[in-house]
């Protein structure tokens, strides 16, 4: 007798076929056609701006209130308080504190909200894990510069409506504004106690002496006229003689540059210390997801329906 075959699909969705031959007798046999699995995408985005957004969140939280110790651990007064070298070191660690503790919250999260992946190798899930952690922190990064970004240009605009606004005040009101060398200018036109300068256009002369010392420490020193000439005026509105006049005007030129100095030095540590909070909060965070990620897969002693 001919024989025939025959194909049916009983579960399609598990793809078993069975497979009969007509003849003398029927012969059932289960077949398993294999299918592409169907992966889950390597990257959950969802948990990644989750992660991201409480990193971020925390980050905010932590910096305000570092900022509230911060003040009132400083003092204003000398030998009093935390010193100035401390409060850098002190400052550069509770970066990389709020880093570490920010970071490894918003990689946890990110970790432990992506999706399962099934057949999957568990070096790859290691892999993607790490990323997802990595991506939460840039995106943490990228929207906490983002803010700071748009706080400063929200600082900027009103400065620059302010300026518009000031614009009709006449020059005797504007010459009246505090500028960064106006500490300066005062200790060079301080006037002998025992002299009677000649005060008329004293903002005048004020005005020319802070350009002069912008001019100057901008450009890394003051030029040998510049400084004989300053001499010569703080001579003739504070009554010292001319040598007095050069000693004082030296001095404050140091003192301004000193200031100066330290004020780079501290802006280069924070930038060192920035860095490294950065870097030690891309490794927690990364770090932290992978925790996540496993504590995902393999710790559910209470599975919901059971």
């Amino acid at each position: 007798m001919k024989k025939g075959l025959a194909r049916r699909s009983l579960f399609p969705s598990k793809n078993l076929w069975f497979r009969f031959q007509k003849g003398t007798s029927m012969v059932f046999e289960a077949v398993e056609i294999s299918t592409p699995a169907q992966e889950s995408p390597a990257i959950s985005w969802a948990a990644v701006v989750a992660g991201a957004i409480a990193a971020a969140a925390l980050t905010l939280v932590l910096l305000a209130f570092g900022a509230g110790m911060g003040f009132s651990a400083v003092s204003p007064w000398g030998n009093s308080g935390v010193s100035a070298s401390k409060f850098e070191i002190g400052t550069g660690l509770y970066l990389i504190v709020v880093a570490m503790l920010a970071s490894t919250v918003g990689g946890y999260v990110a970790g432990r909200l992506r999706t399962k992946w099934v057949g999957v190798h568990t070096h790859e899930v290691f892999f993607r894990d790490t990323a997802h952690g990595f991506l939460a922190w840039a995106l943490a990064t990228v929207l906490g510069a983002a803010v700071l970004t748009a706080a400063a240009g929200s600082f900027a605009g009103g400065a620059s409506s302010g300026l518009a606004s000031a614009a009709g005040v006449s020059a005797t009101q504007s010459a009246e504004s505090d500028g960064p060398v106006d500490y300066y200018v005062d200790a060079l036109l301080r006037s002998n106690p025992a002299a009677s300068p000649n005060t008329t256009y004293l903002r005048a002369t004020r005005r020319e002496i802070a350009r002069i010392l912008t001019t100057g420490l901008r450009d890394g020193d003051i030029p040998a006229p510049d400084r004989t000439y300053v001499a010569q005026v703080v001579a003739a509105r504070t009554g010292l003689n001319q040598a007095d006049a050069e000693k004082r005007v030296s001095d404050i030129i140091d003192q301004a540059k000193t200031a100066l100095d330290n004020a780079r030095k501290a802006a280069a540590k924070l930038s060192l210390w920035l860095t490294a909070s950065l870097l030690i909060g891309a490794f927690s965070a990364s770090l932290a997801a992978t925790e996540g990620g496993y504590v995902r897969d393999n710790w559910n002693p209470g599975l919901t329906g059971q």
